[in-house]
């Protein structure tokens, strides 16, 4: 851990200029002697978290810049084995399940300064954690509970590990959490057995219903808490269906790619607007996907198909960065013969200016309002406020239109 905490900083500034302009995807190798890697989440700042098998045949939590690569963070005291499922928008909290010395899974958290560090349970034997708000105050998963239940949970460092029940039924499980941690999603079990996905905030656990099948399960949610993805089952076809939630429509099915029977939805941008996940059929191999507003569902291995080395393949989408740059996921490279993870970059999201945030060609009082009103904000929704593109609206940003203040007006 010593060398990835000199080079960290550099990992984060670095990101910011590898692909300024171009399209570009990434196959993130494997761990030294190891064989298979697999994407789980990805920050704004394009740092990869997942897990690969080591020499020895060990799974292993990594974090992946690219200026340092792949990175094994460990595992905890007296285990072996270590999964990454989820980073904190800014890339400094990494939270996911490693196996403790006595054998039995629990969720941890790790940061550059403490390591990896274990949760705890609701009593039980065995905890996960799955989600994390962004900047990682809020962890979510499931523990088990001193009657052997399995509970979804939020954590946070004031509170402790708060079980959030279930929808009556015996068990339940996060999945994600929304940036400010407030909205957690997951499924849970009803009194009658059948598993729904649910919507959590601290008014308590909501249902969110099916597409018309007995069992669903919510995936993930944007940062703004407002859209929630996941796939709810066909019993006609016994496939999954994608699906995305809003409060306003309720649960609605993400069209199917053609010649393709199932679907999932496994992450979502910021805003909701950008969905990712995989296309399958039963007993195939799944096709990588995204969902995009006002377009519908796209084959990733289609729409970047000059990107990839003949026979390689992307099966699927299992994380998006908030802004929507990054996609990450696993798939077969070629040209090494094995199953990888991959980084997706579309480029940049954001567009460096003078200041003038309305763009209407004038850096006026109007910029200076608009960034005075949105100052101190952060990641989804600042908008041309952040000049800089750093992904806050802070003193630089005013300082740009100040010094551009009058021009072209």
């Amino acid at each position: 851990m010593a060398m990835y905490r000199r080079l960290f900083g550099l990992g984060v500034l670095s990101l910011w200029f590898a692909h300024l302009s171009a399209q570009s995807l990434t196959w993130l190798g494997v761990l030294p002697g190891g064989s298979v890697s697999r994407a789980s989440a990805v920050s704004s700042t394009g740092m990869v978290v997942g897990s690969a098998w080591n020499a020895q045949g060990q799974e292993r939590a990594f974090l992946w810049s690219a200026s340092v690569g792949m990175f094994d963070l460990g595992v905890l005291p007296g285990g072996t084995r270590s999964r990454a499922l989820a980073i904190a928008a800014d890339g400094q909290t990494v939270v996911g399940i490693a196996v403790n010395a006595e054998g039995r899974d629990r969720a941890f958290r790790w940061t550059n300064t403490t390591g990896m560090v274990e949760l705890g349970t609701l009593g039980g034997l065995r905890s996960g954690a799955t989600g994390v708000s962004a900047n990682g105050t809020y962890i979510v998963g499931w523990a088990h509970t001193s009657s052997n239940a399995t509970h979804a949970f939020r954590w946070s460092s004031l509170t402790g590990m708060q079980d959030l029940g279930t929808l009556g039924g015996v068990s339940s499980l996060a999945y994600g959490v929304s940036g400010d941690g407030t909205t957690v999603v997951g499924v849970s079990n009803l009194p009658q057995g059948f598993e729904r996905a649910f919507r959590w905030t601290t008014t308590g656990m909501q249902n969110l219903n099916t597409l018309g099948g007995t069992k669903s399960r919510a995936l993930a949610v944007s940062a703004n808490g407002q859209v929630i993805v996941g796939g709810s089952y066909r019993d006609q076809t016994q496939t999954w269906n994608a699906f995305r939630w809003e409060a306003s429509t309720g649960i609605m099915g993400l069209p199917l790619l053609n010649g393709y029977w199932g679907s999932e939805a496994l992450a979502v941008s910021c805003d909701g607007t950008v969905i990712v996940g995989r296309a399958y059929n039963p007993g195939e191999d799944p096709t990588a996907v995204r969902w995009i507003a006002g377009i519908g569902i796209q084959n990733l291995n289609s729409v970047y198909a000059g990107l990839l080395s003949p026979g390689s393949v992307l099966y699927e989408a299992i994380g998006i960065s908030p802004e929507g740059r990054y996609i990450v996921g696993t798939g077969y490279n070629a040209l090494t013969n094995r199953s990888e993870a991959f980084l997706l970059d579309m480029g940049p999201t954001c567009t460096p200016h003078n200041g003038d945030v309305n763009r209407d060609g004038c850096v006026d009082d109007t910029d200076l309002l608009s960034l005075l009103f949105a100052f101190g904000q952060s990641g989804c929704g600042v908008g041309a406020n952040d000049a800089n593109c750093d992904g806050v609206v802070d003193d630089a940003d005013l300082l740009i239109a100040l010094f551009h203040f009058g021009e072209n007006c």
